[in-house]
């Protein structure tokens, strides 16, 4: 009984190993890129606000989430704990509920508008 047991479970973790051991599919078969061509091209420091912007500007934003970077608890996880203490937090979906737009389909996060 005991061999059989190891055997079991030396089988399942060849299988686990072999599992995460495979390569990433090709280009070819990857799924298509769900952001848009223009932020494709952007450069990559471009989707994150710099550290000194005011919270709240049009500078404030974090183009790789669409929601205010001084809010963004997914570049920001230090944030979540300010979140989850007011209640909003969807734990479902890993982020604050006032972002949540699978919970919240009709949800609109605005840009501020650039200060002239």
């Amino acid at each position: 009984m005991k061999i059989h047991l190891i055997s079991l479970v030396i089988g399942a973790l060849a299988l686990g190993c072999a599992a995460c051991s495979r390569e990433a599919p090709s280009a070819e078969k990857a799924a298509p890129d769900p952001q848009p061509a223009a932020a494709a091209q952007a450069p990559a420091n471009a989707a994150h606000a710099p550290s000194d912007v005011k919270p709240g500007s049009h500078d404030d934003w974090c183009g790789e989430h669409q929601v205010p970077e001084s809010q963004c608890s997914r570049c920001n996880p230090e944030l979540v704990p300010a979140f989850k203490a007011t209640g909003d937090w969807c734990a479902e979906h890993g982020l604050p509920e006032s972002q949540c737009l699978k919970c919240n389909p009709d949800l609109k996060i605005v840009r501020p508008p650039k200060e002239s």
